[in-house]
């Protein structure tokens, strides 16, 4: 028997972690396709600003990576992020947004979604590269 999928045909996430990154939200997610393959989803998702809007908007980008494509995005990951190393120093930890000071605030994150998934802290995609 299936597992039906609240939101119709789009696969089902199967794990979840959210990279909060000022203004922006970061989504990966493992999903499974129909055939049980599964594969990754990055989405992101920055809200809109609008002022006539009652409720806030939200522009979402995704990228679908499949397992086959992994090695070879990774080294591109890396190779990108190993040359603004080179080009710019050290990359700093990232900032909690404090949308109210427009400022960002210097303390580390805790991941939300943690006690939901049941899953050992993880340092975020950005974590396995250094």
């Amino acid at each position: 028997m299936k597992s039906e999928n609240l939101r119709g045909n789009e696969p089902e996430i199967v794990y979840s972690h959210s990279v909060k990154a000022g203004r922006r939200i970061y989504y990966i997610d493992v999903r499974k396709d129909r055939n049980a393959d599964l594969f990754i989803c990055i989405t992101e998702s920055k809200r809109t600003a609008s002022e006539a809007e009652v409720a806030p908007t939200f522009e979402k980008h995704k990228v679908f990576l499949y397992k086959e494509d992994f090695a070879h995005f990774l080294e591109g990951l890396q190779n990108a992020i190993g040359y603004i190393k080179q080009q710019v120093g050290d990359i700093e930890d990232r900032q909690e947004w404090n949308a109210a000071a427009e400022k960002p605030v210097m303390e580390p994150l805790e991941s939300e979604d943690e006690a939901r998934l049941e899953h050992p802290k993880r340092r975020g995609l950005f974590g396995y590269f250094k």
